[in-house]
């Protein structure tokens, strides 16, 4: 395939749509060195002698190119093959979600995938492709549970949101001059999923303890991509060899595992039956619900809350006065009864704002993978490369959605508004959180996340709660095995 006159899109958002210079044709830069060896190489620095952005970054800079090919964790031994093309910027970024030319086949946790022992034998959803028919039976089975229960996504979680946790957390503050809000999050998280998906909350029908369960079950397929986990406590070269060279036995989360099914099969027998009427069998949907649950919608609140709290508490300026007083106007305008509707959410415009910004600059989710169909020309802002059947591309999420190209001078730094007015929403087709871009809903034939609006939801209203209760709050910031760790300091309440 020629690629000698492809085009160029110009240096920002609005002109990115009018490709009129042509593009170099271009060898796409690097190696992957000797086999075993770079890709261990590779791997050392990623982990602990550069660290994932510094990674990236001096690749960009060795090579002048936003694609190039490198090796990606875990590598030997437990990936067959770590070879990638990389893509990191916002013009090369969105062919990761182009199901017409590239593969998702079990390619979720990237070029390892975890054994099926973990999910009961079956390739659940995140590890099938569009094109297999299975994909399409389980993602509309969770539409259609999504569907079933908006109306009792808001008041479940006004319920477990609202008081408990904040009156939790003053407490602690006056006992201890501190709260840890992680760990409050986790527990309480878990429970509103319970309610929100099923009317039944673990804690209240004798389900006690499944988010450890649930977080040791996560932790055993994540291990080989995390690094610094248990840094504290033993030499990088230690860590390297539990977590990256070896998949960590399955077994260990068998026991925690059965009591996840157990609780999914019986406060999940309405949505099975659903399952049911499109031809699933119900294990096989019930192991499906259970990773969706516990795995893409669990496993991302328990970051994107604490990553909410931590860009508050950064901020600079008065947006904590901002916020409050846009959430409470729209309360006393469009809520009932000093309470949150949808339709006061609706009209808040900063707090959505600020819910994309978050998403943007620390998406729950870094990486996508995928493999190539077909041969075909793959663009970058500066030249034109070809890829060929079958290699793998690989993105670094957060490279693409800082892209100065398209976000300017502040593409680094956290802009509250960035996302207000009509120029703000042109920004949002940029935002690829969910794999696939804001301005696009999910369907059956893409990987996009099925529950993309319900977390855009329950983050708008995790934003609206806090600041209907609170002028403002100041909260401790370090970083945890999974995100950010949180711990207010203290919380100034809401005045008359």
């Amino acid at each position: 395939m020629s690629i000698s006159k492809v085009y160029r899109s110009a240096s920002n958002a609005e002109q990115a749509e009018q490709s009129t210079l042509l593009l170099p044709a271009r060898e796409i830069p690097g190696s992957y060195g000797i086999p075993f060896i770079s890709p261990i190489k590779d791997r050392l620095d990623y982990f602990y002698f550069k660290g994932q952005d510094e990674f990236f970054r001096s690749k960009i800079k060795l090579y002048s190119s936003t694609v190039f090919r490198t090796n990606m964790p875990p590598g030997p031994f437990m990936a067959r093959d770590p070879r990638v093309i990389a893509v990191l910027d916002a013009k090369n970024f969105p062919i990761l979600f182009d199901t017409s030319k590239v593969e998702k086949k079990n390619v979720f946790t990237g070029t390892y995938m975890p054994t099926t022992r973990l999910t009961g034998g079956y390739r659940v959803c995140s590890y099938l492709d569009p094109s297999e028919p299975t994909h399409t039976k389980v993602k509309q089975f969770l539409f259609n549970l999504l569907a079933s229960r908006k109306d009792v996504f808001l008041p479940a979680f006004h319920t477990t949101y609202a008081a408990t946790p904040f009156s939790s957390l003053e407490s602690q503050i006056a006992s201890n001059g501190h709260a840890d809000f992680n760990s409050l999050n986790n527990e309480l998280s878990f429970d509103f999923l319970g309610e929100a998906y099923f009317g039944a909350r673990p804690s209240k029908v004798g389900s006690s303890g499944l988010p450890t369960k649930a977080a040791i079950w996560l932790v055993l397929q994540l291990a080989p991509i995390a690094g610094n986990v248990l840094t504290k406590y033993l030499p990088w070269f230690l860590e390297d060899l539990l977590l990256h060279t070896f998949a960590l036995p399955s077994i260990i989360a068998k026991p925690g595992y059965r009591k996840l099914y157990d609780y999914f099969k019986s406060a999940g027998a309405p949505a099975l039956d659903m399952a049911e009427k499109l031809g699933l069998s119900r294990e096989e949907a019930c192991h499906n619900l259970l990773f969706a649950t516990c795995f893409n919608t669990y496993g991302g609140l328990r970051v994107l809350f604490p990553g909410v709290v931590k860009r508050l508490a950064q901020a600079e300026g008065d947006l904590h006065a901002r916020l409050a007083a846009e959430v409470r106007e729209a309360v006393a305008q469009l809520g009932e009864n000093g309470r949150l509707t949808l339709a006061a959410l609706e009209k808040m415009e900063l707090t959505n704002s600020v819910v994309y910004e978050v998403l943007r600059i620390d998406p729950p989710v870094q990486f996508q993978y995928a493999h190539a169909k077909k041969d075909f020309v793959l663009e970058s802002h500066d030249a034109a490369f070809q890829v060929h059947k079958g290699e793998m591309l690989f993105g670094y999420q957060p490279t693409a959605t800082r892209d100065p190209r398209i976000f300017g001078a502040t593409a680094e730094k956290f802009v509250p508004d960035r996302f207000v007015g009509s120029e703000g929403a042109k920004l949002l087709k940029y935002v690829w959180w969910s794999n696939g871009p804001e301005t696009e809903n999910p369907t059956v034939n893409d990987k996009q996340c099925a529950g993309k609006n319900f977390v855009i939801l329950v983050a708008r209203l995790f934003v609206a709660e806090l600041f209907l209760s609170y002028d403002s709050f100041t909260a401790d910031v370090s970083q945890s095995l999974i995100g950010s760790q949180i711990t207010f300091t203290s919380l100034t309440k809401a005045r008359a």
